[in-house]
Order: structure tokens, then sequence, then C-alpha cells
């Protein structure tokens, strides 16, 4: 069983960062692949981010590649999100997730089988 806890949203103006946290609970945290996922009104969840158990392998959503940056603290149980450069297009709730079978990076929500509650980010123009 993993409970995650997501944190760090907000109402920022384009350009600004902002770093989302992710506080899981349980044993299976360093064994388990984690990812980041957002969902706009009225759109689909999708991936934005997601890492290996040992933080070696990262992937990364074309719409956030070179702004965001996904890290993860094995000791702390924590998976991080930072975001710079901010576009209004990134507004939307995000979620934390996790993958607590295999290695692979899979993309799609439906493959993992933990998530968080959400946490809204919302950017101004």
């Amino acid at each position: 069983q993993v409970q995650l806890v997501e944190s760090g949203g907000g109402l920022v103006q384009a350009g600004d960062s902002l770093r989302l946290s992710c506080a899981a609970s349980g044993r299976t945290f360093s064994s388990s692949v984690m990812g980041w996922f957002r969902q706009a009104p009225g759109k689909e969840r999708q991936i934005v981010a997601s890492i290996s158990r040992g933080a070696i392998t990262t992937y990364y959503a074309d719409s956030v590649k070179g702004r965001f940056t996904i890290s993860r603290d094995n000791a702390k149980n924590i998976v991080y999100l930072q975001m710079n450069s901010l576009k209004p297009e990134d507004t939307a709730v995000y979620y934390c997730a996790a993958k607590t079978d295999g290695v692979t990076l899979p993309t799609t929500p439906g493959r993992y089988n933990y998530w968080g509650q959400g946490t809204q980010v919302t950017v101004s123009s």
C-alpha cells in the first residue's frame, strides 16, 4: 500500500517557477516507478514526467522538455517536479502516481496503481 500526498501548487504568472512535492508513505517507494500527470478541465489525464526507481532514467512529455525536471529522494520518500518558465497552458491539476510493479516507465495513467489527490497549478498570462 502506498499513500501519496502532493503539495506546492498555486497561482503564478507566466514565466514563474513552482516546485511540486509528493510525499509517499509505505515501504515500496524506493522500488516504485513514480510519475507526474496533469489534467486540465475537459481534457484527459496526461503524463508530464516519470522517473525510474533509482532515478537513472527519466521521461518527459514533449510539451515540458527543457522546462520541467523530475527528481526523487528515496531516503525521504519524496518525488519532486521542478517547473520553470511556466506557461498558461500548463494550468491543470497535477497528480503524483506510483507504479509498484516492474521497471518500465509507462505513459498511460492506467499503468500506475496508486494516486495522490492532486494539486492545482494555475498560470496566468
